[in-house]
């Protein structure tokens, strides 16, 4: 392919991506459709097949995209190397921008995975162990005496934990009245706040 249709595509791929996701902020999953993205994008609605054969794999590629900001904002963690009792609120603090990476994650990963084609889904599991491998050496970084065992059981407590985030931090008004009529008590916290005390926990009982 010549360089300029690789660059023209990779912008058009782009200009779907942020579509979707412009609508995403607005609009649940199941209401946003191909035609919903082509009416956000500068060229024909059937143009976005050439590039996308489901909704599911445009949503793969914004979490892709999400994941690999999300690596790039680890990467600058790792290199300023914050102290011990710094390090649970800097990895939470590199999270308060990736609502829409938690949102999907929590809500639609299993429709968008089971509805993308192979080649998607292994770049998008590619951009994800990225981000394992990057938080992996921000611990080596920050605690240099933690054995790798110990690294991969935080790995391994604290990226499960990443798909409960948003519904603790995201209730709707629906949601927080059902609460208050089931007597059951909610607590609002913010990204930062819930994650930040998980990585605290789980430092505290590997440290």
């Amino acid at each position: 392919m010549p360089k300029g249709s690789e660059a023209l595509a990779s912008a058009r791929r782009e200009e779907i991506v942020s579509a979707c996701a412009a609508l995403y902020e607005t609009m649940p999953f199941r209401e946003i459709t191909l035609k919903e993205i082509g009416q956000k994008t500068s060229f024909t609605r059937t143009s976005i097949y050439n590039y996308f054969q489901t909704r599911e794999e445009i949503f793969l590629a914004l979490l892709q995209r999400e994941y690999e900001a999300w690596t790039a904002d680890l990467e600058a963690l790792q290199s300023r190397t914050p102290a011990d009792a710094a390090f649970a609120d800097a990895l939470a603090a590199t999270l308060e921008r990736r609502v829409c990476m938690l949102k999907l994650m929590a809500m639609n990963l299993y429709d968008i995975e089971a509805n993308s084609r192979l080649e998607n889904l292994v770049a998008f599991k590619e951009a994800y162990g990225r981000s394992m491998r990057q938080v992996c050496r921000c611990l080596e970084q920050a605690f240099p005496a933690m054995p790798e065992a110990d690294r991969r059981r935080f790995l391994y407590a604290f990226f499960p934990f990443l798909f409960g985030v948003y519904p603790y931090t995201a209730a709707t008004d629906k949601q927080r009245r059902a609460m208050e009529l089931a007597h059951v008590e909610g607590v609002r916290l913010s990204v930062r706040e819930i994650v930040r005390a998980f990585a605290e926990t789980l430092l505290r009982g590997l440290l």
